[in-house]
């Protein structure tokens, strides 16, 4: 098993954060540093440490479901400082890591797991796991607004941002739009509204995949019922998206 696999499927975190962890040098397997990626692992021979501290794949895989007040960071750890994490909203006795983030500032929907593939697979881009948001804009969005935001053509980093579903969301609450989108950027919602001068005053995320938010308050938690672990392993079943190519010239 691949060490970055070996990692996720232990809880420690999501296979690209565990890629990283071993290329920042934080990963030894049996006493001996390793920052290749490519290396393999036996779980029933080798000894897999991070940060000095031994690492087991699980006996069972947990799913939880939060919704993340705003103001406390969706990662396991506070790089800079001592702000609150989502990890201390949860207790459980098994090592788990959030899927899907959201920024500071947004609250809603947030999956914790220890299941790594189901979290590779769900926040992986080809397989287009739908995001839903309810968002309120500072003002409100006219029809020829709404329909560019619809449109797309926008940036986000540099990198062109795919077309999304906007709507309004109630006829009696100006401002307030469902958004739905199958990629997730840092912060992308909040530079497109941005860019067509509508700033976001708040964020909620209340659908990811098969999963929704429903009645839980701010920074309450619970355990995914049988039948929506069972909607959410359905899901990653599926076969990721193929991306068009165009197609080639016509011969004359």
């Amino acid at each position: 098993m691949r060490l970055q696999k070996y990692l996720a499927h232990a809880g420690v975190a999501s296979r690209r954060a565990a890629e990283k962890l071993i290329t920042d040098g934080r990963v030894s397997v049996n006493n001996q540093m390793v920052t290749e990626l490519g290396t393999k692992v036996d779980p029933r021979r080798d000894k897999v440490f991070v940060d000095g501290e031994r690492v087991k794949l699980p006996h069972k895989h947990v799913y939880i479901l939060l919704n993340k007040p705003r103001y406390v960071l969706s990662t396991t750890q506070d790089g800079w400082g001592d702000r609150k994490t989502v990890l201390d909203l949860v207790d459980v006795p098994e090592r788990v890591f959030p899927v899907g983030r959201l920024d500071f500032e947004s609250e809603g929907l947030m999956l914790l797991t220890n299941d790594g593939e189901i979290a590779q697979r769900l926040t992986h881009p080809s397989f287009e796991h739908e995001r839903e948001y309810e968002v309120l804009v500072n003002g409100t969005p006219t029809k020829d607004v709404l329909r560019r935001w619809r449109r797309g053509g926008f940036e986000v980093d540099g990198k062109p941002v795919a077309p999304m579903e906007v709507s309004p969301l109630r006829s009696d609450a100006p401002g307030w739009l469902r958004i739905v989108l199958k990629e997730g950027r840092k912060r992308h919602i909040r530079e497109v509204a941005q860019q067509l001068k509508y700033p976001v005053i708040t964020l909620v995320r209340v659908r990811f995949g098969p999963l929704k938010l429903g009645n839980l308050k701010p920074g309450a938690w619970r355990h995914l019922s049988p039948r929506e672990v069972d909607m959410l392993k359905q899901s990653i079943r599926k076969k990721p998206a193929r991306s068009k190519k165009p197609s080639p010239p016509r011969k004359k």
